[in-house]
């Protein structure tokens, strides 16, 4: 709103959004600076300066990133492809065929079943809304793709014995349905939602409409290959096998999470900063140098950094 110039819807959003007035005032102040209008123009609606159309940015996230922005773009474009690349819409598209493989023959059993896988997602996401700000980004991440691995590994074991099987086991057919149950509560709490909430607050605002942008593409592209590709893949390496290969990609997102993702909970604009440029994830204030580095244009663009001791949003 205030990068439009409407400062007075700026200043009600504030009022609403922050702990008291004074601090919605500084909040706005920042903004402002930031945002190159002088901090005693107190109109509600100001003339901005016009602003090109993201020639700039896309140098900037492309072909000439700082560090700090190097790292935003790869932890956004990695959290977005990981979250399709372990088979979550595999599971959610194909979960009748799975359930027949797993060995449920009977059409009003497939859809209970598949009723059920959508009765589970939808309950967890509602769980991970009242944990994200609570238990954090990172630790509800790591525990949620852990959750995964555990249930998908798992979920290829039984399959593939009951590929081998030559009789009905009535045991292993529950705890595949179980499983598929478990890895879309443990993708629901923490890789569904996160993905989102993440990629979207870890960009610097002038930087963020395109970096978000960014994140979209590879994960619906992502999902499109993992949906289309699934049962070529099933019929080449068996279902079982099809499951181990998406354990392993979680397995990988895990790590690449824990290694490059830090946490983000409760980080101001300015805090943010300095999270990101260095691959440190227990670092909780930037050097000067990330600041500076992070900091946009001042001619018209928005910065995010602290300039001579003055912060900005």
């Amino acid at each position: 709103l205030v990068m439009q110039g409407r400062l007075g819807e700026a200043k009600r959003v504030l009022n609403k959004t922050s702990n008291s007035k004074e601090e919605a005032q500084i909040k706005l102040s920042d903004i402002k600076e930031a945002a190159g209008i002088p901090l005693d123009c107190d109109d509600d609606i100001v003339q901005v300066t016009k602003r090109s159309h993201g020639e700039g940015v896309w140098k900037e996230l492309f072909i000439y990133p700082t560090p700090p922005v190097r790292h935003v773009l790869v932890a956004a474009i990695g959290i977005h492809f990981f979250q399709q690349a372990s088979g979550i819409d595999s599971v959610g598209l194909y979960s009748p065929r799975i359930f027949e493989k797993a060995g449920i023959t009977s059409d009003g059993h497939k859809l209970l079943a598949t009723i059920g896988v959508g009765f589970v997602k939808t309950t967890f996401i509602l769980v991970a809304t009242f944990l994200l700000d609570r238990v954090g980004r990172r630790p509800l991440l790591l525990i949620s793709v852990a959750g995964m691995i555990i249930s998908l590994g798992t979920l290829g074991v039984g399959l593939t014995i009951i590929d081998h099987s030559e009789k009905e086991l009535t045991w292993a057919v529950v705890l595949c349905m179980l499983l598929v149950l478990s890895n879309v509560a443990s993708f629901s709490i923490g890789m569904g939602p996160i993905a989102w909430v993440y990629s979207s607050e870890i960009f610097p605002l002038r930087l963020r409409a395109q970096g978000t942008s960014m994140g979209v593409v590879v994960n619906r592209v992502t999902s499109a290959v993992i949906s289309m590709t699934f049962i070529s893949l099933y019929k080449a390496i068996t279902i079982g096998g099809a499951f181990f290969l998406y354990a392993g990609i979680a397995v990988v997102s895990w790590i690449f999470f824990y290694m490059f993702l830090p946490e983000t909970q409760g980080k101001t604009l300015e805090e943010m900063e300095g999270l990101f440029g260095k691959f440190n994830w227990k670092c909780s204030k930037g050097k000067k140098e990330n600041e500076e580095e992070f900091e946009g244009n001042s001619n018209g663009q928005v910065q995010l950094g602290n300039v001579n001791g003055q912060s900005s949003a």
